[in-house]
């Protein structure tokens, strides 16, 4: 998907980003986007068609890259654990350079609108569920993860453990003593991701 965008299109799509997390989709219009952007309301129309489409663009454009680091995963020699730390490492890194789609996923999803008809945006989802499967699979034939594992729902583990820290940002701030942007990032690259990884080795390996 990167590399089918030019220049110009990337740019429209940055701006519709920011603009999206900040006002929501029913909230910006094509002219906020092109007015932004600095570029006529008829070239957004050109590359993309309709809001919508602009919509489907950015999320394909945001979330395709995972798609590709977790192919490239599965080839890699590593144990079955450390294959699942470097996913989840993946997942936690590529939301945190990514929050404004992930918040406008999260509010489009949450709200039952047009994320949900977006089919590619499913087929992605599906390849990413396939790739872990892959991995745990790897695991339980090598008699390291438990057979009784519900690999749906690990990935909602995941996600739902990162965005819960982010949605109670301020909260979490104040108890943590996280007094910068950089010590917050911080931590979630650490002990968030650390814990995150304890988290599902512990849903999928044997109690020793």
């Amino acid at each position: 998907m990167e590399n089918d965008l030019n220049e110009k299109q990337i740019q429209i799509l940055q701006v519709a980003e920011t603009l999206f997390a900040e006002k929501g989709f029913d909230g910006t219009s094509i002219r906020d986007i092109s007015k932004e952007a600095k570029i006529n309301v008829a070239m957004v129309s050109y590359y993309f068609g309709s809001k919508e489409k602009l919509l489907e663009s950015l999320v394909l454009y945001k979330t395709s890259g995972l798609k590709e680091l977790l192919i490239d995963l599965i080839e890699e020699e590593l144990e079955p654990v450390q294959k699942i730390y470097k996913l989840i490492d993946l997942y936690v890194n590529r939301l945190n350079c990514n929050k404004g789609i992930y918040r406008i996923l999260h509010f489009e999803l949450a709200s039952k609108k047009r994320v949900l008809e977006l089919e590619s945006f499913s087929d992605i989802k599906k390849a990413n569920l396939k790739s872990l499967e892959i991995i745990i699979k790897e695991g339980q034939a090598k008699g390291v993860f438990r057979k009784d594992v519900t690999i749906e729902l690990l990935t909602p583990t995941i996600l739902g453990t990162y965005f819960h820290f982010q949605m109670n940002k301020p909260f979490f701030e104040v108890i943590l003593g996280l007094n910068t942007e950089e010590e917050y990032n911080n931590y979630i690259h650490t002990t968030l991701t650390m814990h995150i990884q304890q988290t599902i080795k512990a849903l999928l390996t044997y109690e020793s």
